[in-house]
């Protein structure tokens, strides 16, 4: 089925001059038929179209929030890391499609399999706070031999901050005095991240 089809299920109905099916394709132009794009609208931005009522806009709403849950049911299978990309595909369905800046953590056991995810932190557009004793305090939780930091920039731009640089620099410093490595720091955009590890950051 086409992302319209699947669209106009939800629907449900449409309207006498449209029917669910058009009323999905007009929804799907407003953001060139990209599906990261429509997972950034929230409710009143649904609204605003002709023919979506409120319980359509919840649907529609809730539908793509389950997506991204989906993705939060990966970790009990323990995958492995091996590598950023391995970490990027479990944290991109939480982070990519945000419109404000949130903090995770994956936290690693000693073969680096993955025994937890954690946010940290949420904010705004700009940043969000993130408290380096929340970090390990999460970590020693799960007694981690190591843990991997991410971040969404929610403009898309990739290149870390300076505040970046310094906030992974001062979690690997700490992560050190309790023998907890920092194996990585991401910052999650649309489709595509940075790696600190790779990028010879840590």
């Amino acid at each position: 089925m086409t992302d319209a089809e699947l669209l106009a299920i939800l629907i449900g109905s449409g309207t006498r001059a449209e029917s669910a099916f058009g009323l999905a394709q007009r929804i799907l132009r407003s953001v060139d038929n990209d599906l990261h794009a429509l997972g950034k609208c929230e409710l009143h931005d649904l609204l605003k179209f002709k023919g979506v009522g409120k319980a359509k806009a919840l649907s529609i709403a809730a539908a793509l929030e389950l997506g991204r849950r989906r993705h939060l049911t990966e970790v009990r299978h323990r995958p492995r890391i091996r590598g950023s990309r391995d970490a990027f595909q479990l944290l991109s369905g939480l982070l990519e499609d945000l419109p404000h800046e949130e903090f995770w953590v994956l936290l690693l056991n000693r073969a680096n399999r993955v025994i937890g995810r954690e946010q940290i932190s949420s904010g705004g557009t700009a940043g969000t706070v993130v408290d380096s004793k929340i970090v390990f305090r999460k970590a020693l939780e799960y007694r981690a031999s190591s843990i991997i930091l991410s971040h969404n920039h929610p403009s898309g731009q990739l290149q870390p901050s300076q505040a970046d640089i310094d906030l992974t620099r001062k979690l690997k410093e700490g992560g050190g005095l309790l023998d907890i490595q920092v194996l990585d720091h991401l910052i999650v955009g649309e489709r595509n991240f940075y790696s600190f590890a790779d990028e010879g950051l840590l």
